[in-house]
């Protein structure tokens, strides 16, 4: 009886070890074609792995463990080095960019609606013409052959939240007074996400360096967390004010 008890605490103790222990990782030029695209983290790459390897990588250390914690959704990251290789990749890539967009469009569409609160004809209009620019931002983000060209596919969405910025700086728009400035904080660090990530900051400085730690894309990750949050804390402010205001002739 004490052997099988001892039996099963090493089997339990070596699984555990085996759990964390991970697969030898490689450098930038043996890894996967597909994930070369950030010459500047040069080691930590995962191997081509099976479903349950890559769930395997959330415990144990590698160059994308940060990424897959800082995600909103970790599908992207922690399933890139399947073993069907490019095609899997292509597609989770699609969904992460469909996420993105839908962060966007949603987020922006009660803004529309209190901003446009005492203007319904306007209101319906900006709404729609908003559906439809997120509808071609998820186009132009899903067939980009860059981060650059992904960036730039969220540009007129972020162009029409400053027009309505400008209505409630005009007076023109309606809400929170107080909920403007946090918008513009929401923008203005999802903006500043999005360069960090295509400049390479900070690891093109120090190529290798960055591999695991707060290299640029994990810092994009961090700032949207923070947008999403500013988002958050405007439309309380937002929702507050919507109780107590009512449109001239109500």
């Amino acid at each position: 009886m004490k052997k099988v008890v001892k039996d099963t605490r090493a089997h339990l103790t070596f699984s555990t070890m085996d759990l964390f222990a991970g697969p030898k990782l490689l450098d930038f030029k043996n890894s996967p074609p597909h994930l070369q695209f950030n010459k500047y983290v040069l080691t930590g790459y995962r191997p081509i792995s099976t479903y349950r390897d890559c769930l395997r990588s959330l415990f144990y250390l590698h160059n994308e463990f940060g990424n897959i914690y800082t995600h909103g959704s970790v599908f992207y990251h922690l399933f890139m080095n399947h073993e069907g290789g490019a095609p899997i990749y292509d597609t989770l890539l699609c969904f992460d960019m469909v996420g993105v967009c839908l962060v966007n469009t949603l987020g922006a569409l009660p803004i529309i609606y209190i901003t446009l609160l005492c203007y319904p004809s306007s209101r319906r209009v900006a709404m729609l013409a908003y559906l439809l620019l997120s509808g071609y931002g998820v186009h132009c983000a899903v067939t980009a052959r860059s981060n650059v060209h992904r960036l730039q596919s969220f540009a007129w969405q972020a162009f029409f939240r400053f027009l309505l910025f400008m209505l409630r700086l005009t007076g023109t728009g309606r809400g929170s007074p107080g909920s403007l400035r946090l918008y513009f904080t929401m923008d203005a660090l999802a903006l500043l996400g999005g360069l960090v990530n295509i400049s390479r900051l900070p690891e093109r400085f120090s190529p290798g360096r960055f591999d695991y730690w707060l290299n640029s894309h994990q810092i994009m990750h961090i700032m949207v967390i923070l947008s999403i949050l500013y988002l958050h804390w405007g439309m309380l402010e937002d929702l507050t004010w919507l109780k107590v205001h009512h449109c001239p002739g109500e």
